[in-house]
């Protein structure tokens, strides 16, 4: 969400006071995570177009090499430790990964330690993760495609279009769930030559009318 998430919102507009504070990080079974959330009042999001999904340049790490530097040599390791309070109610691992192309698509993969698990386990089952990925090509990464798809139908009446990799099972239900809700279709037109699809629609031209009471 931090790292990949906050980013991609900045393409329809929202910038200025985004922002996402960890405080605590919480574990199975008893979590006890903590954060802090702030977004701007937006009135109305900007059309987005986003379909040069670019060449994967770098990948951020908060650990694991072994299985990324055979595909790329550029991996920035990152440990992020929580002690005390600050640790939640309890002590557990995780793994957050982030793949940055040319063009500035983020590519995220990340996964939470099992009972049982091994920092080494868990360090080549989210590189992998993150690797299929990348495979898939698009522009966005299979987590976040339900948000890019709703911001785009929130937009101005203009054209906004992203370039997806594989879709998933969520995100087909999604789609027709966007159909039937705002009334909204998308045109889906498959690249052949990457494998990718093209996702283009027109926004509703939704208005944020909120406003501070006395």
């Amino acid at each position: 969400m931090r790292t990949a998430v906050l980013l991609q919102l900045r393409r329809f507009g929202i910038e200025e006071g985004l922002e996402l504070k960890i405080l605590k990080r919480g574990a199975p079974p008893l979590g006890g995570g903590e954060v802090n959330f702030k977004c701007p009042i937006v009135k109305a999001l900007k059309p987005m177009q986003f379909t040069d999904e670019g060449r994967i340049k770098r990948i951020r790490v908060d650990t694991a090499r072994s299985v990324l530097n055979r595909y790329i040599p550029d991996v920035y390791i990152y440990t992020d430790v929580y002690k005390g309070e600050e640790s939640g109610k309890s002590p557990g691992f995780a793994l957050s990964l982030v793949a940055e192309s040319t063009t500035s698509a983020l590519i995220t993969a990340e996964q939470a330690a099992n009972p049982g698990e091994t920092p080494e386990d868990i360090g080549k089952r989210t590189a992998r993760l993150l690797l299929s990925e990348i495979r898939k090509g698009g522009c966005i990464g299979s987590s976040n495609q339900w948000l890019v798809l709703l911001l785009m139908v929130l937009c101005p009446e203009d054209v906004s279009k992203i370039r997806l990799g594989q879709i998933t099972a969520f995100t087909i239900q999604y789609l027709r769930d966007i159909r039937d809700f705002f009334g909204v279709t998308f045109k889906i037109k498959q690249d052949i030559e990457s494998n990718t699809l093209l996702l283009t629609c027109v926004g509703i031209g939704y208005i944020n009318y909120n406003k501070k009471t006395t």
